[in-house]
């Protein structure tokens, strides 16, 4: 990885498919050597915004910028050597070991003059250490649980040994055990290594604990960004997902905990 911090950054994107604007005039500076969450509601343009940081689609307008230059500018070897990114839900090859896996994230170091190294060997054992999945190397990645897997696929993504990595919902369809283990192992790559990390996430909660930084989006747009104690409040969270919510202090962290409030629970009851 880089020794500096990395400086990724969007300026005036316009994201589309086809001829439905998914994102417009977005403006957006991912904080160096942090942990990003982008949240918001179904369809609002997330996902989107991350195909976009990862050059997945090509902006109608506006351009994605990493350290001065235009993503679209930059080689893609060089480019897969500085940036990651794991998106939502990857199907491996069947039988597909993790090792093999995990030694795919060294391909952007490779050429036809320079091949496997001892350098590489030692990223993927590293890979294999920080994920906790060392033991598992010789299994076949769809022979794993969903947790193991998705670790499986991060020990990938830290074996390429990019300075930015980018997280597409990297907790879908975890129990809520495996989400904590998952998002453990995130926070463990951005203090431990200093990595750039930028994620979306459905649970708002596990946001405001686990990023240092969040992007409220609403129908393309940026609403909110900041510091979790800063950005929810029960007005953003209305606004920002229709949803009527009183805001307290995590008991355990500290950070804002979003207690709903359903049509059917705007009363306190009195226990039984």
């Amino acid at each position: 990885m880089s020794n500096t911090d990395p400086d990724l950054r969007a300026n005036g994107l316009r994201l589309a498919y086809d001829n439905r604007v998914v994102v417009e005039d977005l403006d957006l500076t991912i904080p160096p050597g942090r942990i990003t969450a982008i949240v918001g509601a179904n369809a609002c343009g997330k996902s989107t915004l991350l195909r976009a940081l990862a050059r997945l689609l090509t902006p109608r307008q506006g351009a994605v910028q990493l350290d001065g230059r235009a993503l679209h500018a930059i080689p893609t070897r060089e480019l897969a050597q500085r940036l990651g990114i794991l998106p939502q839900s990857p199907v491996a090859p069947e039988g597909l070991t993790v090792a093999d896996l995990v030694t795919r994230g060294r391909s952007p170091h490779q050429t036809w003059w320079r091949q496997w190294s001892r350098a590489d060997e030692q990223a993927v054992h590293a890979a294999l250490a920080a994920t906790g999945m060392t033991a598992l190397a010789d299994r076949p990645v769809d022979e794993l649980s969903g947790g193991q897997r998705q670790r499986a696929w991060i020990a990938m993504a830290v074996a390429q040994g990019t300075s930015v990595l980018l997280l597409d919902e990297p907790t879908t369809y975890l129990d809520l055990a495996h989400q904590v283990d998952v998002l453990d192992l995130i926070t463990d790559l951005n203090r431990l290594e200093n990595r750039t990390i930028v994620m979306v996430l459905h649970d708002l909660n596990q946001a405001c604990r686990y990023a240092d930084h969040l992007v409220a989006m609403k129908s393309g747009r940026i609403t909110a960004q900041g510091a979790p104690s800063e950005v929810v409040t029960a007005e953003i969270i209305e606004d920002v997902f229709d949803l009527r919510c009183q805001v307290s202090a995590d008991p355990v962290s500290g950070t804002p905990l979003i207690i709903p409030i359903g049509r059917h629970h705007h009363l306190t009851r009195t226990p039984l």
